[in-house]
């Protein structure tokens, strides 16, 4: 069986793969493979690398986790989750506000594809809010007037019931969705900044020592690594941090 929760503190980082070219890529699980979890490919990877570039990530021996936030109708949905196993993703996301026929389909086809072929059945990840988003989007451009902890909440909700794993959220909304989802259902947080990095272009950030007390499993972190003029370094105080932190929730 897959493992889900991470055991050492660098299994908590997942590291933003967003570059412009294969070697790119080859430099960065070379040099980080032994400080990170996973390596994350999203849109940006996929439209200037390729897909099938995963190949090469899995071949220098680093795990892939997929951030392809998918949605549509539940076979499309479905179909396309299946092809991600195909190329070896250990863990991918799908939208929450898909809802629950989609999710439900996906978890469903992927873990009959799992048995059929042997292989352990993926992680599956539920987005639930863009970490780009705040009260004022959420109320004013989409229209929906509830408070924006709630929301998250109603949709990891709907995603447990649906059958994936855990869900992307921010760190403020992760001991609540423990405390009503419980602590097997797992939180990862998008927008990671420790305080010595600049913030960007993300608006509900936090630093890993918080989003770890919180009760986050993984986190989320690109460029305050892959920007820093010594990769390696950052990794290390990022893992000294969650290490840390670790420690003052245990006690």
């Amino acid at each position: 069986m897959k493992q889900i929760k991470p055991i050492e503190a660098k299994d908590r980082i997942i590291l933003a793969l967003d570059v412009d070219n294969v070697e790119e890529v080859i430099k960065y699980v070379d040099l980080l493979r032994d400080y990170v979890g996973y390596f994350k490919v999203g849109l940006p990877f996929l439209t200037s690398c390729g897909i099938e570039t995963i190949k090469i990530i899995k071949e220098h021996d680093g795990k892939v986790y997929f951030d392809g936030k998918f949605q549509d109708i539940p076979n499309a949905v479905a179909s396309s989750s299946v092809n991600l196993l195909k190329k070896g993703i250990d863990f991918f996301n799908i939208s929450a506000t898909g809802g629950s026929k989609m999710m439900a389909n996906t978890v469903e086809s992927c873990n009959i594809y799992a048995k059929k072929n042997n292989i352990d059945p993926p992680i599956i990840l539920a987005i639930t809010l863009l970490s780009s988003f705040g009260q004022k989007t959420l109320t004013e451009e989409l229209g929906v007037d509830i408070n924006i902890s709630n929301y998250v909440l109603k949709l990891s909700k709907i995603a447990k019931e649906a059958g994936v794993s855990g869900v992307v959220a921010p760190d403020t909304d992760a001991k609540q969705i423990k405390k009503e989802l419980g602590e097997d259902f797992i939180v990862v947080c998008p927008a990671v900044r420790p305080t010595w990095a600049i913030v960007n272009d993300q608006i509900r950030i936090v630093t890993p020592a918080d989003a770890i007390k919180a009760g986050v499993d993984y986190i989320i972190i690109g460029r305050p690594i892959t920007h820093a003029q010594d990769p390696v370094s950052a990794a290390k105080m990022i893992i000294t941090e969650i290490e840390e932190a670790l420690k003052v929730k245990e006690e």
